[in-house]
């Protein structure tokens, strides 16, 4: 069995000491990455939506990049909205930006009442190359 190893991006920030959990775990090839929201370094929500959005992606960003790996290694994606028919206008054009690259990542969008003070949620399980 192989041991899980935990990955944390250089500017780790508040929330995983708050709420005590990893970034991402390694497990052989495979990265399994935490919810990432668009949280500033110490932890608080960037106040716009469309730019919490972004960060949320830039954070996901670096804790890949932390792996070694990138946007294109991502195979599955799940996104968390506390009000989906209202913020998929802004959400969609976001990640087709980030993830622009044909054949993309496997994706399941959930409807949620509460993101801890967030509106927006990305994980993900990427391979490593």
């Amino acid at each position: 069995m192989t041991a899980r190893q935990a990955i944390m991006p250089a500017d780790r920030h508040a929330l995983y000491e708050k709420h005590g959990y990893s970034a991402a775990i390694r497990s052989g090839e495979l990265l399994f990455v935490s919810g990432q929201v668009g949280s500033r370094p110490d932890g608080s929500p960037e106040p716009d939506f469309s730019a919490q959005v972004e960060r949320a992606f830039e954070n996901l960003k670096a804790t890949l990049a932390a792996a070694g790996c990138t946007l294109d290694d991502v195979l599955d994606v799940t996104t968390f909205h506390t009000d989906p028919e209202r913020q998929f206008d802004t959400v969609l054009p976001i990640k087709a930006r980030h993830f622009d690259t044909k054949p993309y990542p496997a994706w399941t969008a959930l409807g949620v009442t509460w993101l801890a003070g967030f509106d927006f949620e990305i994980k993900v399980i990427a391979r490593i190359p």
